[in-house]
């Protein structure tokens, strides 16, 4: 990256998004969190942005950049590439304003935003691998209708407007000391870190990437954009292959710092959030909150630290899947695969042993095809629901005692 002055997103240009933006942008929670608090050894609360109008950040960044367009700019409408959110939020702003829109997302993009984003009104054209490959698309289009093109990240007035989240950090938590963000385009930390610094320049910004889809590390050391070699990834919110030539220098020169945690952190901190804080929160909005639980970043020995929870727009099939995945692995939830005599009663008899064992029964399914079976047997597998690890195995001892193998899955 050849030598050039910092890069600024000046406090004025923030405040104007905020005005901007005022009739519509919620407010949102900062919550106090005793579980995480504990479980990290430091004062952490959650900035709830998965509540926000359209369930994520970005409609911060759209409406400031509509406001920044005006009338004439709007006039041919606007054109967007987005893995989802930033498309869902460009749709509902420019519904509200009056303005047409259109929106290219990948062929992959989760189902609810899709079809959130053409409820909206919005031209929703669906297909590409990436959110980069949507990018290119877009303003392609862009330039044959003279529709205005909307960058999620890599724009000084997207970038301001997300940068109003920061503002309600700094008038809700007067001893903030860390903000740990997601970190995708670089629009959202770049622009809570501009917001902060401006009149907190003590407090660090810490930007969290998802493994699978980790460019900020290599990019920032070689100092130049340098591709992800893919976008697959629970976190598809911030599945950003390439940053962008201005939210790089500005996370160079703005943020503390930028960490990377896993897929199966991810998946549990989802859990924790929806288990523990009553809160639905998408994969990329809950990488913060994984990099805390996993020790990645260590809360501020003094003072508030906040996970900024950056969405909640999560497909009900995925999150119910995480639930299943997480009560089996910690003891809650039993599979179990039997044998039964091919018989009348047969059945009955081992569902007897395990209500007595006290488990509750979720699912039974009968298997004849890809196991080991007499001619008069029949396999089964239980599902159930126990109270943790050492009533599974006591119910797994109940089956066994009464004359059943009993096989646990993954054991």
């Amino acid at each position: 990256m050849a030598p050039t002055r910092d890069p600024e997103v000046p406090i004025e240009r923030i405040r104007r998004a905020r005005e901007a933006g005022g009739d519509l942008v919620r407010h949102t929670p900062s919550l106090t969190s005793r579980a995480l608090s504990q479980g990290c050894g430091g004062t952490v609360v959650l900035k709830a942005e998965n509540l926000q109008r359209t369930g994520s950040f970005k409609v911060r960044g759209a409406l400031a950049k509509l406001a920044a367009l005006g009338p004439e700019g709007v006039a041919a409408g606007v054109v967007a590439g987005s893995a989802g959110n930033h498309a869902l939020s460009l749709a509902y702003a420019a519904r509200l304003r009056g303005v047409r829109c259109e929106v290219f997302m990948p062929g992959d993009a989760p189902l609810r935003k899709l079809e959130a984003a053409a409820a909206q009104g919005a031209v929703v054209h669906a297909g590409g691998g990436s959110v980069d490959e949507c990018l290119e698309r877009a303003l392609e289009h862009a330039g044959r209708t003279g529709g205005a093109f909307v960058h999620p990240f890599d724009d000084l007035d997207v970038i301001a407007g997300q940068g109003t989240l920061g503002l309600e950090l700094l008038d809700d938590l007067p001893d903030l000391a860390l903000v740990v963000v997601p970190l995708g385009g670089g629009g959202l930390a770049s622009g809570v870190a501009a917001a902060v610094h401006a009149a907190r320049p003590e407090v660090e910004v810490v930007g969290v990437q998802i493994a699978s889809c980790a460019p900020f590390p290599e990019s920032l050391r070689r100092r130049e954009p340098i591709e992800a070699a893919t976008a697959l990834t629970i976190a598809d919110g911030i599945a950003v292959k390439r940053p962008g030539e201005l939210t790089l220098r500005l996370v160079e020169h703005l943020l503390a710092g930028v960490t990377v945690v896993g897929e199966d952190e991810t998946a549990e901190a989802m859990v924790f959030l929806l288990e523990r804080a009553r809160l639905v929160v998408e994969g990329a909005g809950a990488v913060a909150v994984a990099a805390l639980l996993g020790g990645h970043v260590a809360p501020a020995p003094r003072g508030t630290t906040v996970a900024v929870l950056s969405g909640g727009n999560v497909d009900v099939g995925l999150l119910s899947g995480l639930v299943r995945r997480h009560e089996t692995e910690v003891g809650r939830r039993l599979v179990l695969f039997t044998r039964v005599p091919d018989r009348p009663g047969a059945l009955a008899g081992l569902l007897v042993v395990v209500a007595d064992s006290g488990a509750n029964i979720v699912a039974v399914e009968h298997v004849r095809e890809g196991v080991s079976l007499h001619v008069r047997e029949t396999g089964v597998q239980l599902v159930l629901e126990t109270r943790g690890p050492d009533h599974a195995r006591a119910v797994a001892e109940c089956v066994a005692a009464a004359g059943y193998e009993a096989q646990v899955a993954g054991s």
